[in-house]
């Protein structure tokens, strides 16, 4: 089997470390941007794990040098997809953070390398995050005739207030690892050869508490915050539909495509 055809068919590994299961999202060769297989993987795999008593939490990587570079928009350039296939890709998008954020279990995002766009939407799905120094994080929608999802309406706020996610979301700037810490976005920032180790450090002190106790300081902590999650997605994934109609958002993905500044007409 091709590597290609092997990254899409399987786009996820899943495997066990004592009491924490280690999800490695696995399209080395495309920087791990997501596809609709590896959400749908993800959202799977992430039902069978909140059932699963022996698992007392969960670490989020990226195989190879990026965490995930977010939308494939070498293969959305590729064709442009129909009205039923965007809303299910934004649909598939949507569980699967959502399933992070409700997972029973802690969530330590591994962000061994660069996390942008919906790659950094995942990470911010989780509890904690553990960066690379050095990597590159951005929210780049807005420059790409796109728009957020993954509720980072409302997971960015949490975490670094209300301005600061207004320029990080408006303006779509890199910031690197070091400096998410900085603005509270992540929780540690080692070297990169140091992310998994320092994260699964993490996961295994969580997997030591008490499980009923950690379940209930997740949901309510969340909850206090997030009451309107499931109203503000649906207003997140319709956004997002809608400017994947506009003229503006071919744009973006052709000037990706031939690397160069997007020229946006407001339509």
């Amino acid at each position: 089997m091709a590597k290609a055809e092997s990254e899409e068919s399987f786009p996820l590994r899943a495997d066990r470390v004592g009491r924490v299961a280690l999800l490695t999202l696995d399209r080395p060769a495309r920087l791990n941007a997501v596809s609709l297989a590896l959400y749908d993987a993800l959202a799977a795999e992430l039902a069978d794990l909140a059932s699963d008593p022996d698992v007392r939490a969960v670490v989020v990587t990226g195989e190879g040098r990026a965490f995930c570079v977010g939308a494939d928009l070498k293969a959305h350039g590729s064709a442009e997809p129909t009205a039923a296939e965007r809303r299910r890709y934004v649909d598939a998008g949507q569980r699967a953070n959502r399933a992070l954020q409700r997972l029973p279990q802690p969530v330590v995002a591994a962000v061994n390398g660069h996390a942008i766009g919906a790659g950094l939407e995942l990470a911010l799905s989780a509890d904690l995050i553990v960066v690379a120094e050095e990597a590159k994080l951005r929210l780049p929608e807005t420059a790409l005739g796109t728009f957020v999802g993954g509720g980072a309406t409302y997971t960015l706020p949490e975490r670094v207030g209300l301005a600061r996610a207004k320029e990080l979301i408006l303006l779509g700037d890199f910031f690197t690892g070091r400096e998410a810490v900085d603005m509270g976005l992540a929780n540690r920032a080692v070297p990169a050869e140091r992310v998994l180790e320092e994260a699964m450090a993490l996961a295994e002190r969580l997997a030591e508490r008490a499980p009923h106790s950690l379940r209930k300081a997740k949901r309510l902590l969340n909850g206090a915050v997030r009451r309107k999650a499931g109203r503000t997605l649906r207003r997140e994934a319709e956004t997002l539909l809608g400017c994947m109609e506009t003229e503006d958002w071919r744009e973006g993905v052709r000037a990706f495509a031939e690397k160069r500044e997007p020229e946006f007409s407001g339509h």
